[in-house]
């Protein structure tokens, strides 16, 4: 028996769908991404033919100061002896191979075109290869024997750096005029300069990082932007101020992350410690993606940061990092004759094991080699006259000296004269870069600025980590790595004092515009707003209140005067930093000088 049909007040299949949201928001989707952009991200600058000429002009002059008379000094020197050398080894077995000989005569016979000390016998190198394959690129276009050969590829990769700092300090200024300013204070800085000018592999590791922290920001412009736009599309539909996916938007391959990845992975295959960089751009990444997911409104936006943003992100830098590393070492894997190539067969053909057996053979060796390597950079404590503490690096207190020689006397008017290289760096630069520190930390931690984070990231990836390795022997020289942050922290400095940085906080407005209501008079959504200052805010607060709060800074100085204080300032500034490099312009590169010319420029005892 069928049951009687009950309609009484029950709710039949039409009304058992849940209710459509009711529309509190009637704005397009347009409009709504306009609002999100706003929060999710200042707009950038947008001279952008100056934003190109003005950093290739200051790229131009790095270059100059970095290529001229590059043959001097005409023969190998400090580390030049190993990494010079064990380029033309690689162009030549494929490997570094030992040289036969006192150090001292086989440099004298390399400088002369002689390269017949250079063995088939492995040599033990505790630094990868993709440093000495840069160095060999100059090698193979200029020749073994001379100084443009050894140092051209140094050269570039310096010119280069000043190039990406003009473009990283534009992009976080919103100027190109502080973005050139901070590459020119890259460009004549002495420790960046010296180290340019010299076959080395530091300034090699400093471009790779410094153009893998410009591909995160490339990231965080461009992730944000698809945020804004598929968050806005997905709010117009609705209608009620809520997103339909509690995590937010999905925003796609992130391909500048991939090239972070790559680049961060050429830096290691230069030196390891381009490893402490992928660690800190990676976390930067991650708090960066909680930030803009919850300025979207997304509800479980920790949630979306960690797993929606963090994993992808992850995915993007390390797996991409490793494989890149490794590619690096591709050379070592083709040429069986490289050192500890065939260890693992050679252990299992003498003794029947291996530890790590579950590892192919190529890759046991490649570990075992990173283990020895490991093993004496930690155990590296023997005593150099150039050693250096890094709390000592930021004040330039302890340069190395490069190159030293004796000319004959009368060579520069005087009884004595002098050939020196020093890195110390511009006392300019660095002396005012602790000042300027102390500002960064200000702003990064009082006033919740993103662009000051962004400096942090930067000596926490490139600084930081040396000060747990100062019981070994280490060199002032490391920091040219950390030069681009230094630069960039005065300007960035210099331009929050002036007051030549454009607004952080909240959309723009009209002066005089009411704090609840949008530029087209209507009410302003109720979602949280964001300058990368989550922690500080609360999440349900809504837009109208954030910004009022935002825009009143009683610190603010007044607009036109500051600006003029700033311009001033910057110019003081970059006009010092050019007169110092007039004055140290000889103990950079090497010029006759008479000791007491050369004596007058080594202000501090302990440049000595």
């Amino acid at each position: 028996m069928t049951a009687p049909h009950d309609d009484t007040d029950g709710p039949g299949p039409v009304a058992t769908a849940q209710a459509a949201p009711e529309r509190t928001d009637d704005r397009s989707a347009a409009e709504i991404e306009t609002d999100l952009a706003s929060r999710l991200q200042r707009p950038g600058p947008t001279d952008r033919l100056w934003g190109w000429i003005g950093p290739l002009v200051v790229t131009a002059l790095a270059a100059v100061l970095r290529l001229v008379n590059l043959n001097h000094p005409t023969r190998l020197v400090f580390d030049e002896t190993y990494y010079v050398k064990q380029a033309y080894s690689l162009l030549t077995l494929g490997y570094e191979g030992e040289w036969d000989g006192e150090n001292e005569d086989v440099n004298a016979r390399f400088r002369e075109g002689d390269f017949s000390d250079l063995t088939a016998d492995p040599d033990y190198v505790v630094h990868p290869q993709i440093g000495k394959w840069l160095i060999a690129i100059g090698l193979r276009l200029f020749g073994a024997d001379n100084g443009a050969g050894w140092r051209f590829s140094a050269a570039v990769a310096g010119a280069l750096t000043v190039l990406v700092v003009a473009r990283i300090g534009r992009r976080l200024t919103g100027s190109t005029l502080l973005g050139c300013a901070a590459g020119l204070l890259l460009a004549v800085d002495g420790l960046h300069l010296t180290g340019s000018r010299i076959g080395l592999l530091d300034v090699f590791l400093g471009l790779f990082v410094v153009a893998a922290l410009a591909a995160v920001l490339l990231d965080r412009e461009q992730s944000r932007r698809r945020l804004a736009h598929t968050a806005a599309a997905d709010l117009a539909a609705r209608g009620d101020g809520r997103l339909s996916d509690p995590w937010g938007p999905r925003t796609g391959m992130r391909w500048w992350l991939v090239l972070a990845g790559v680049l961060l992975g050429l830096g290691g295959g230069v030196k390891w410690s381009a490893i402490y960089a992928l660690a800190v751009f990676g976390i930067l990444v991650v708090v960066w993606d909680l930030c803009a997911r919850r300025a979207v409104g997304a509800r479980l936006w920790f949630g979306a940061g960690v797993f929606r943003g963090g994993v992808p992100a992850f995915l993007a830098l390390v797996p991409v990092a490793l494989l890149t590393y490794v590619a690096g070492w591709a050379s070592w894997f083709a040429n069986t004759g490289a050192y500890l190539r065939t260890w693992a067969a050679d252990e299992v053909a003498e003794t029947g094991t291996v530890v790590r057996s579950w590892l192919p053979d190529a890759l046991n060796s490649l570990w075992e080699y990173h283990l020895r390597a490991w093993d004496f950079h930690n155990g590296l404590d023997s005593e150099h006259s150039y050693e250096a503490h890094p709390a000592g690096w930021l004040l330039q207190l302890r340069p190395t000296s490069f190159y030293w020689e004796s000319p004959a006397p009368g060579d520069c008017g005087a009884d004595r004269c002098v050939q020196a290289i020093s890195s110390v760096g511009n006392p300019v630069v660095w002396w005012l870069g602790l000042l300027a520190l102390v500002a960064i930390l200000w702003m990064a931690i009082a006033r919740r600025d993103w662009r000051a984070w962004v400096v942090l990231a930067g000596y926490a990836a490139v600084y930081v980590p040396w000060l747990a390795y100062s019981h070994r022997t280490i060199f002032t020289f490391y920091a040219i790595a950390l030069a681009p942050y230094v630069a960039l922290a005065v300007v960035l400095a210099v331009a929050w004092v002036g007051g030549l940085l454009p607004p952080l906080h909240g959309p723009a407005r009209r002066p005089g515009h009411l704090p609840d209501e949008d530029d087209d008079g209507g009410p302003l959504p109720s979602a949280p707003l964001t300058d990368d200052s989550w922690l500080s805010r609360p999440a349900t607060a809504p837009v109208a209140t954030a910004v009022a709060v935002a825009d009143v800074d009683d610190d603010a100085p007044e607009p036109a005067r500051s600006t003029r204080l700033g311009h001033v300032l910057l110019a003081v500034v970059c006009l010092a930093a050019v007169a110092a490099l007039v004055w140290f312009w000889p103990v950079w590169t090497g010029q006759t000088l008479s000791y007491d010319m050369w004596r007058a420029r080594m202000w501090l005892g302990s440049w000595i």
